[in-house]
């Protein structure tokens, strides 16, 4: 009689492994003729990268209502083919906070991906942030709990970081490196804002680190800061590979619809580490997950339960980053694993 293996995720995570799986680019766009380009891109791309309709930089002064109300449009448009599209809105102690939040959650609530928070002082003031958000989102009579982003470029909310990052609201922390790096009165040099330089002091660097450790810690999804030089395609490329494979992060803003795919094949595994994890998941199945001796890289090494759920990993990044070109999986690995019920076959 035949019997359908269980699937990896649910023999290996005992947790349910409650990380977030988000796409590993995020783009930012925030006039109206760019964030209707970033959505054909997206229609284009498939869902391996989020659009963040911008409602803070985007907005014009005094005009962050109306611009809430564009961003809700097309949150609701058929342009948004994958409802992964995001919106910022302006910090908690701005006029415009309580009615953008308005106009988004009853207009769009029911669609929009997340709601990036920018700014917080410290894990008290998103916490009233948060308040604010389901206090409207109730008042409008949404049920829904839109997922929340939260940037961190403040003193405060670095000091926090633990605490911003176990809040059970909280799906992903990014990193604002150029208000960061402004915070600090000229202390940090210019350089610190460039591709190459960010990677370089020592304030950057541990503000990086902090923020990617707090995220692993809580389950939440690290997000890497911008990268400016948006036309150097060799500059951008050499930052996301860095803050995925040295720095733990598993997203990044793209500010520019050039630099989608680069972050995305930046953060994409190479073709020897997907094929390296196909074989050594299929042997581990194989084998009822017990301890196995396999060869690669001219050694035998020994893997368990531990490497599997690295390799699991590995996999999963893979099917993350392949959507709209040509898969890195294999087509038997597809079917097992990523099929439309999601069970693997025997």
């Amino acid at each position: 009689m035949h019997t359908t293996a269980p699937h990896p995720r649910d023999v290996l995570f005992d947790d349910g492994d409650p990380t977030t799986s988000l796409p590993v680019c995020d783009h930012y766009s925030g006039v109206e003729a760019r964030m209707r380009k970033s959505l054909e891109l997206q229609g284009e791309l498939g869902p391996v990268f989020d659009v963040t309709l911008d409602g803070e930089d985007g907005a014009k002064a005094g005009g962050e209502v109306e611009h809430a109300h564009l961003i809700a449009e097309l949150v609701q448009s058929t342009a948004n083919r994958f409802d992964r599209v995001g919106a910022r809105i302006v910090p908690r102690a701005h006029p415009a906070f309580e009615k953008m939040l308005e106009v988004l959650l009853r207009d769009a609530g029911e669609r929009l991906a997340y709601l990036m928070i920018p700014k917080a002082l410290d894990a008290a003031d998103f916490e009233a942030a948060v308040h604010t958000v389901d206090a409207v989102a109730r008042a409008v009579g949404l049920v829904r709990a839109v997922p929340l982003h939260a940037l961190v470029e403040t003193h405060g909310a670095l000091r926090e970081v633990e605490l911003l990052a176990a809040h059970p609201r909280l799906e992903s922390l990014s990193f604002g490196l150029m208000d960061f790096v402004s915070a600090h009165r000229g202390a940090i040099p210019l350089s610190a804002m460039t591709a190459e330089g960010q990677f370089a002091h020592p304030l950057v660097v541990r503000a990086k680190l902090a923020i990617s450790a707090a995220c692993h810690g809580h389950a939440k999804t690290p997000s890497h800061c911008v990268v400016t030089e948006f036309k150097d395609a060799r500059l951008l490329q050499r930052a996301a590979e860095r803050a995925c494979r040295e720095f733990g992060y598993a997203r990044m803003w793209s500010i520019h619809p050039d630099q989608v795919r680069v972050i995305v094949d930046a953060f994409a595994p190479s073709a020897a580490e997907v094929d390296l994890a196909v074989e050594v998941i299929l042997a581990g199945q194989a084998a009822g997950w017990a301890p196995i001796r396999l060869r690669h890289g001219g050694r035998e090494h020994l893997h368990d339960r531990a490497s599997y759920r690295y390799f699991w990993h590995v996999i999963e990044r893979a099917q993350r980053t392949s959507a709209g070109h040509e898969s890195q999986l294999p087509a038997e690995a597809r079917v097992r694993w990523f099929g439309q019920s999601g069970d693997a076959i025997a």
